[in-house]
């Protein structure tokens, strides 16, 4: 009985951390841009398998700051 329930789609990458980087304008969570999240239920599986490879590539561009002194040096 719980087939019913199955759908054969790709699910959200969404890990329920929904904030929007100031700069990259891509939540911190699951690393998607304002617009895929928006249009997220629109897409192809196609293309929500495309975005979902692309997501470990976007990490390195929410490399946190070191904090502090060390933090500000190089602004």
């Amino acid at each position: 009985m719980d087939n019913i329930w199955a759908r054969d789609e790709v699910q959200s990458p969404c890990v329920k951390i929904c904030v929007i980087h100031p700069t990259e304008h891509l939540c911190i969570g699951c690393l998607r841009s304002m617009a895929e999240i928006a249009s997220w239920s629109q897409l192809t599986p196609a293309r929500r398998a495309e975005i979902i490879a692309e997501l470990p590539a976007r990490a390195p561009r929410l490399a946190k700051r070191r904090g502090g002194r060390n933090g500000r040096q190089g602004e």
